[in-house]
């Protein structure tokens, strides 16, 4: 891989003219060369710049080459640079053998063969630039590796999620089926069994005094169907952002009367009894609709889950927001199942061994309530039933927030 590297290049020498004549030798396009006139100044610049090679006078007031040496050998930062010794002293004194010692990769005497000089620069410097490329490939390689991995998972991660995907598809439509069957089943084997009465000229079972209880059982189990259509519709709707509130002026306490009104049949079916606690008139801005659809899921799950016992439901005002509450008796919801239960068709174990259903209730109640800006949370533990929060501003915020 090419790339374009600067390469820096440091010489260290006591003697100016000496430090004018070596940059001239050495400099060529692509490289700096940076020059200190003593070890002192060679350290300041060590600390500052990256170097491809360091040129070092081996006499030199104070601190010589050598003690120069060993203080880089001794530093991480600039231990691995090449350090070619020069020196005017006779061969006799062995000074090559020392500067071997002290890490140098080469060693020149005075005067210089310009030829020597600028082939043991072009080495080293190609050395350095060959170095620089083989990590920036290196780093390349492990960043697409790393790259790859984040692929690898994000692409298991879609395959998990199609798989949950299909498993939740495959697993709705077998409680859609089931959840549908049973009103059917019911009305078909009602109308069966009329149809026989009818044959067989028993008319005395379309009594006057009969017929309301055969029509509420009728109803009944269209209440339920229309009730499972109206959630697949509304989840649709959601789906593609496209479930609209239309918000008026609405008494929150009269509306939660008249909830527990329609659903005081329900409740004498369950076993359970409803209280009401709420102020005599608490007026705000909501989709009339929507809020009865809430406290409506929120009254039918704690009959269903309540276990025949007492529900009771709170509404009152607390500054600006209306809050609504919940309270059954029953199952309870384990912590770590308290957030799940709001996403669709979620249910807990102890709840699907309790009432079918197909998990959209608390669903739908969670996004028609943030649809208002609101929030609802539950505060539950197994066995000791749960308490279901809604808080609702009184006003609808200046933007609408999505439903998705």
């Amino acid at each position: 891989m090419n790339i374009d590297v600067q390469s820096k290049l440091l010489i260290v020498d006591d003697l100016p003219e000496n430090l004018l004549a070596l940059e001239a030798l050495i400099r060529a396009p692509g490289r700096i060369v940076y020059r200190a006139a003593s070890a002192d100044a060679a350290l300041a610049l060590l600390l500052e710049h990256e170097f491809a090679l360091a040129i070092v006078d081996v006499q030199m007031p104070g601190m010589n080459g050598f003690e120069l040496a060993e203080l880089m050998r001794g530093t991480e930062r600039t231990r691995h640079i090449p350090i070619i010794f020069v020196s005017a002293a006779g061969r006799e004194l062995n000074y090559a053998f020392q500067g071997y010692e002290s890490g140098a990769v080469d060693f020149l005497h005075k005067p210089l063969d310009p030829h020597a000089v600028v082939s043991k620069v072009h080495v080293f410097v190609d050395l350095y630039r060959h170095r620089k490329a083989l990590r920036h490939e290196m780093e390349s390689l492990a960043a697409a590796h790393r790259k790859q991995e984040e692929l690898v998972q994000q692409l298991q991660q879609t395959q998990h999620e199609l798989e949950r995907a299909v498993r939740m598809r495959d697993d709705f439509m077998s409680m859609v089926s089931h959840e549908l069957r049973t009103p059917l089943n019911t009305l078909y084997l009602e109308a069966q069994l009329r149809q026989l009465h009818l044959s067989k000229g028993n008319f005395a079972n379309f009594a006057p005094e009969r017929l309301p209880a055969m029509i509420e059982r009728d109803q009944r189990q269209i209440r339920n169907m229309v009730r499972l259509i109206d959630d697949m519709l509304d989840v649709t709707r959601m789906r593609r952002d496209a479930l609209s509130i239309k918000t008026e002026p609405v008494d929150l306490a009269a509306l939660a009367r008249a909830v527990v009104e329609n659903l005081r049949q329900q409740a004498e079916a369950a076993g359970s009894a409803i209280t009401l606690m709420a102020p005599t008139e608490l007026r705000g801005v909501w989709d009339e609709f929507r809020i009865e659809q809430v406290l409506t899921n929120l009254l039918t799950n704690a009959l269903r889950y309540g276990g025949g016992k007492p529900v009771e439901m709170m509404v009152q005002q607390m500054g600006g927001t209306a809050q609504v509450a919940v309270r059954d008796q029953g199952i309870g919801i384990a912590p770590e199942d308290q957030e799940r239960i709001f996403k669709q068709f979620e249910r807990t174990k102890d709840s699907r061994k309790h009432a079918a259903g197909l998990g959209l209730g608390l669903y739908i109640t969670h996004k028609i309530v943030s649809l208002h800006g609101g929030q609802i949370g539950v505060e539950s533990a197994p066995g000791e039933g749960s308490r279901f929060v809604v808080d609702l501003p009184l006003e609808p915020p200046a933007i609408l927030p999505s439903s998705t």
